[in-house]
């Protein structure tokens, strides 16, 4: 599989082909998920679900991002949050022509930076995205376990679901 595989924006008809191909990398059947990303990335400007179908029926691969603007601080970037390309089609330029195909999306949609997250532990997607060029950026991810009580001493509904500072 050396020819080049069209690269497309996602359709209808290609969500039950996108559940498969998750549930056979991730082992979890996810529809209802999947239709409603459609939904929100499928459908709208400045966000983008593209494919990658061979010749025949099976979808090699997927992508997910979009334009996101201004959170604490960032200028407009583009983010990618979902990619997925058919085990047995891996090592075969699937993922890199779905990246550089979105890259060109959001660039034409006026970004000049695009960025993902990942797992510390998630060596398949790390070396996939680092080959693509990719590196740590600037901004570091925090979170916290959401419980009946604050970790801090105080309830979850307090001082901060008030706006007040720490």
């Amino acid at each position: 599989m050396t020819q080049a595989v069209p690269i497309r924006a996602a359709v209808a008809a290609d969500i039950p082909a996108v559940i498969d191909l998750d549930k056979r990398i991730t082992g979890i059947d996810k529809p209802e998920y999947w239709a409603d990303i459609f939904e929100r990335y499928g459908k709208r400007p400045k966000r983008f679900f593209l494919v990658a179908k061979g010749d025949e029926p099976a979808l090699l691969g997927f992508i997910i991002g979009e334009v996101r603007a201004w959170e604490f601080g960032s200028p407009p970037s583009g983010w990618v949050f979902a990619l997925g390309v058919d085990p047995e089609a891996r090592l075969k330029k699937i993922g890199s022509r779905l990246f550089d195909a979105i890259c060109a999306r959001l660039a034409e949609a006026g970004v000049d930076k695009v960025r993902t997250m990942l797992a510390r532990d998630d060596e398949l997607n790390m070396t996939f995205f680092r080959s693509q060029g990719m590196m740590a950026g600037p901004f570091i991810q925090l979170e916290i376990p959401v419980a009946a009580s604050d970790p801090r001493g105080g309830d979850a509904a307090g001082d901060h679901a008030k706006g007040e500072a720490s």
